[in-house]
């Protein structure tokens, strides 16, 4: 296949537009084979895939060092194909979803890191944890019975609009909320250091509100291949 964008170069410019302390997850979804391989001869290591046979393919045929995270709505029953080589779900938005996790990571041995979803933007299709259904489950600590998951974080998608001030709001919204989870619940727990948000069109509005992860995909791959 011939690559009608110039990944390397688009990822360069992304790069080069997030301050060091910030990771890229390259989002791609939709987007063959060669194109991810055209980024990981970039040195891109870390991609983001939604569908569980699609990455099920390119995990198969791809580079084993490339960590795979699944940043889609993740249903329950898709749980145990994933769970063998997932490095990462980045958008867990519920208890039952999260002791799925477990369990099927447990059958490999396996600490699955994970992101707790939060819903924010005021879009009826967004999924998602409520502030306060989040503190009401972390409150509750079965979490902390789970041995085979890690929380890692939080992540959130801002609402899709133009008005900039709205997305800045979305996103300080979630970063003071990182900071109440952090310090009521992972004080201690050095690995809970994650604030996820910022894609493509927001990302660096998402940086100027402490985001510490990206998954940017269409400034890097181009418009989707479906």
């Amino acid at each position: 296949m011939t690559l009608n964008v110039d990944v390397a170069a688009n990822l360069r410019a992304v790069r080069s537009s997030l301050p060091e302390d910030v990771k890229l997850v390259a989002v791609s979804k939709f987007h063959p084979a060669e194109y991810i391989e055209a980024a990981y001869a970039a040195g891109q290591r870390v991609f983001g895939e939604s569908h569980e046979q699609e990455l099920a393919k390119k995990q198969e045929a791809l580079p084993k060092d490339i960590e795979w995270h699944f940043i889609g709505h993740l249903q329950t029953n898709k749980v145990k194909y994933i769970a063998p080589y997932i490095s990462m779900v980045d958008a867990v938005d519920s208890m039952k979803l999260l002791k799925e996790i477990n369990k099927q990571a447990a059958k490999h041995d396996r600490v699955i890191n994970v992101l707790l979803e939060l819903h924010i933007a005021e879009e009826a299709t967004k999924y998602g944890f409520t502030l306060d259904a989040c503190r009401e489950m972390l409150e509750a600590g079965e979490w902390r019975e789970l041995r085979n998951v890690k929380l890692c974080g939080l992540m959130m998608m801002a609402s899709n609009v133009d008005d900039e001030a709205q997305i800045k709001s979305e996103f300080d919204t979630a970063a003071t909320f990182f900071d109440e989870v952090k310090a009521r619940y992972f004080a201690d727990d050095d690995s809970f250091c994650e604030r996820s948000w910022g894609m493509s069109g927001d990302y660096g509005i998402a940086v100027k509100c402490r985001s510490t992860m990206v998954r940017v995909g269409t400034a890097i791959f181009g418009e989707r291949v479906y």
